[in-house]
Formats: C-alpha cells, structure tokens, sequence
C-alpha cells in the first residue's frame, strides 16, 4: 500500500509569506504598499483563517480613514469580536517581528498569490472529479464549466495591464515607422481586393470582423473567394470553419473558383475533357495551400475556441474565416437567443484578442432588409455582434436580381463597410460571378 505524505494532505500556503505581507503592511503601512498587495491579493487569498480577518481589518481602517497599526488593528478586531479568531494579541503583535525587509512586500504577495491558485486548482480538480461521477451531466458542460474556471483564475492573475504612455509611445511610433518603412503595403492580411483592402490596410490583429447579408447573397462565396485569395495566392496560413457545408462541397466550391469552371458541371459530372486539365492545375494549387478546414456540425463555443487554439498553436494560422455565426450551439438552451448570441460574439472577439489574429466571422440580416441596404441595427439575433465587431460588412445588391449558378451574366455587387473602429467606412464595388460561385474585383468581372 502507497504512503501518502503530508504534503499531499495539506493545501498549498506559505505561512511565512501571509505573516510577512501583512507585517509589512503594519511596520510602515501607506497607501502605496496597500495598492501593491491589492493587486495581486484580496482577502480570500489568505490560507489562514485568522490572516484573513487581519488583512480585512487593515483595509476596513484605510476606508474609514483612520490610521493603521499595531494598536489600531488590534482595536478594530477587538471591535468585531474577532480578536481571538485572528490568533489574539500575541500573534497579531508578532507579525512585525517576522519580516526580513518590507522592500520585498511585491515579493512575499506574489508567492501569497501563487499558493492561492494551487489551491484554487486543487479546488477545481476535486470539482472535477465530483462531476465526472456524476452521469446526470452532461460532459460538454463540465468540460465549459472547467474552461471558464481555469480561465478566470487566469484572467484575475493579470497583473500588468496598466502600462505608461511613455511604453506605449515606443510601441506607436515603432509601428509606424514600420509602416513607413513598408511604402504603402498592407498592415494586416490582404484579402486580395485591392479597393477593400485600401480602406482596411488588410484584415488587422485581434479584430473581430463580421460580414452580414441575406440568404442566398453570397457570404459564404465571398468568404471562400477571400480565403483562396489569402491561403492560395498570398500562402498565408488560414483556418476555415463551416458550420453550414461539408468539407468536400467547400472543396468543390474552390475548385470551381480556383480553375474558373461553372460549379454545377462539377458537382453533376457533366465536364468536357479540356476542364480537366484545368481542375488538375487548380487542385494543385489547392493541394499545397496552407488552409484548415474544420466542418463539424452544430459546434459548439466550447469546441469552436479550443479548435481555432490548436490551428494556432499547431498550424500557426494567421486568420480564421467563421461561417457562420447563427450556427454556433450553446451549452445551456435555456438561456434566450439573443444572449447566447451576445456570448458568442464577446467570445469570438475575446478570442483575436487572446489568438492576436484577425477572425472573420458570417452573420445573417434580418427580413426588414429585403429592398433595401443593410445596417448595423440589421444584424440578426442579437445587438451584441456591432457592439463587439471592429469591422462590419454588409454584402448588397437588388433583391430582383437571380444569383443562382445558371445566370450568365456578373452581378455587380456593394460590400458596405458599415463600421470600422480604426478607419473609414464607404463602400467597394464588386461582381459576383454565379457560374464559378465567386467574387471578384468589378473592374476584373468581364
């Protein structure tokens, strides 16, 4: 039978560190050291019981104004009757004694915190376990409940997001000087129009992109034809997720587009031999693209955030294409539509953030749109989406207009850019090409 030692008994805590912080707060206490301990503790970060009636003591004389010392504190427990819940007198005296220096206050909060955590883990482990037994949950919900735990602890560990303007300048400047320095190149991913990449300077870092329009537009065309432009012509890594097609009808779709053959011959078989020297040249070209196409249906935000991590971190892709954002599950049904929906849109645009990529994400206008231009308030299901979105396009073009793959003629089409956090807003005009289900530049269309 193993042994189990007393350290895997006794949650983690560093005694000497609690009594340290808080002695140094009491040997030479000002508002200056009190910040520095409020930011990475709080009161439930102390391990020992009594440490914590302390540390709230100390706080609740600084609000009230009143100084803060030996004998203050201890008549501010004794006030609360918590004097000997804290350890008493003796103890509280003693704290002073045990600290070697209070330069090192940051020092001693940060080993405090670190402990916390472990034990915040530890918590969370034993949660886990608990509900792993359980058979009445589901597991897509533990495995969500598990995430945003593990992340607020994360989240609450960050300490340094408050940065001087004198750094942040160097970084503005340096910037700019690299943009200088590019002579008028695009700054994010170029989505190979030239007139929309003019106003955007590319799709940037950590923004979150939607691009709306009524069924039957052609979104997910547009989407396609800017990933092909991106991962196919540019070599630029690009993740694709398709809620709404399989992998195999997007792949036909980029053929067609890629070796300009009328999409409805492919997918019936009714080709000429000449088209299939052209559909090998395009699947090569498609063959050594740097894309990644996940197709699972009815995904859930759970399982969407953690595939587009491992694009990152295992494909180092530098856009993610979302078609489309309606199609995206939640975990608990009971919460009304438009809430899930303004949780996925906060979700998707907390992601850029974290991933520091650009995410493209296909949404759905309302019917109230039908003969007329689209606008931000036209989103459907949710006002969350133009909150949260650094760029919102909306693809228009008259109602009356047959789109289907059997009309011969272009279809000239506006992308309207309806917000744009950091630039202008205006709008490109277009073709859409129903033979090859594609987009292209209006002066490119004949």
């Amino acid at each position: 039978m193993e042994s189990v030692s007393l350290k895997d008994k006794v949650p983690p805590y560093n005694e000497d560190a609690e009594s340290a912080v808080l002695g140094a707060l009491l040997i030479n206490f000002n508002l200056d050291a009190l910040d520095i301990v409020r930011m990475y503790l709080g009161v439930g970060d102390f391990f020992r019981t009594g440490n914590q009636h302390i540390f709230n003591a100390i706080e609740q004389l600084e609000k009230k104004g009143s100084g803060v010392d030996l004998l203050t504190l201890i008549e501010e427990l004794k006030s609360e009757a918590l004097l000997e819940r804290a350890g008493g007198a003796a103890y509280v005296s003693g704290l002073t004694s045990s600290v070697p220096t209070t330069a090192n206050i940051e020092y001693y909060s940060k080993i405090v915190r670190e402990c916390s955590i472990r034990r915040r883990l530890l918590t969370i482990s034993a949660e886990i376990h608990a509900q792993a037994h359980d058979e009445s949950k589901d597991t897509s919900e533990i495995l969500e409940e598990v995430e945003r735990q593990v992340f607020d602890i994360n989240d609450q560990r960050s300490v340094d997001s408050i940065q001087s303007a004198g750094d942040v300048i160097k970084e503005a400047i340096f910037a700019i000087e690299q943009r200088y320095s590019q002579k008028g190149d695009f700054t994010g991913v170029p989505s190979g129009f030239d007139d929309l990449d003019a106003m955007t300077t590319g799709f940037q870092k950590s923004e979150m992109i939607v691009i709306g329009a009524r069924p039957s537009v052609g979104k997910t065309a547009f989407a396609l034809t800017v990933a092909a432009n991106i991962a196919i012509k540019q070599k630029i890594n690009c993740g694709f997720f398709t809620l709404e097609m399989t992998t195999l009808s997007v792949m036909q779709r980029l053929l067609s587009l890629q070796a300009n053959i009328n999409s409805n011959k492919i997918r019936t078989g009714l080709l000429k031999p000449s088209d299939f020297n052209s559909l090998t040249d395009a699947a090569s070209s498609i063959y050594d693209a740097p894309l990644w196409i996940d197709d699972t249906p009815n995904m859930k935000l759970l399982d969407l955030r953690a595939q587009a991590r491992r694009m990152v971190s295992k494909f180092d892709v530098k856009i993610i294409f979302v078609d489309y954002l309606g199609l995206i599950t939640f975990e608990d049904k009971r919460i009304p539509r438009h809430e899930q929906m303004a949780e996925v849109s906060r979700s998707l645009k907390a992601l850029a953030r974290e991933l520091d990529i650009p995410i493209v994400a296909l949404s759905q206008v309302g019917r109230q749109t039908e003969g007329k231009a689209p606008g931000l308030a036209d989103l459907r299901e949710s006002g969350a989406i133009e909150q949260d979105a650094d760029v919102v396009m909306f693809l228009h073009r008259e109602r009356g207009i047959d789109s289907h793959e059997g009309t011969p003629e272009n279809i000239e089409t506006e992308l309207i850019i309806a917000k744009q956090r950091n630039g202008p807003v205006g709008v490109v005009k277009m073709a859409f090409i129903p033979h090859f289900t594609k987009f292209v530049p209006l002066a490119h269309s004949n």
